[in-house]
């Protein structure tokens, strides 16, 4: 099975979406990858916080989401380069990090 990064992680970090004592479960993709459940509703929360001044750790975890925003085609719909236009400075994070993610996997072959 195809484990995406930061499958474990993002469980944990997707919990502030959740009502207590629920959980989100990972789920496996036809193609047999593992990705976490709730990582485009957490990482809509956290581009608010990040355009609400937070930084820091709200940063990280955007970061953390990346492969899993790859994985599931959010960056098919909307590539890294359309992220980063206009004004919003959460959305340009997003994709200013989904780019520098590719450059890395790109790197990395």
């Amino acid at each position: 099975m195809n484990h995406i990064a930061h499958t474990e992680e993002l469980s944990s970090i997707n919990h502030k979406i959740v009502a207590d004592g629920e959980t989100l479960p990972a789920v496996k993709l036809r193609d047999g990858s593992l990705v976490q459940t709730g990582t485009v509703a957490t990482m809509l929360v956290n581009l608010a916080a990040y355009n609400q001044g937070e930084r820091g750790e709200v940063e990280r975890q955007l970061a953390l989401a990346v492969p899993t925003l790859f994985k599931v085609g959010l960056f098919d719909l909307f590539p890294p380069e359309e992220w980063m236009r206009g004004d919003n400075p959460g959305r340009r994070l997003v994709g200013e990090l989904a780019r520098d993610w590719l450059n890395e996997q790109a790197a990395n072959t």
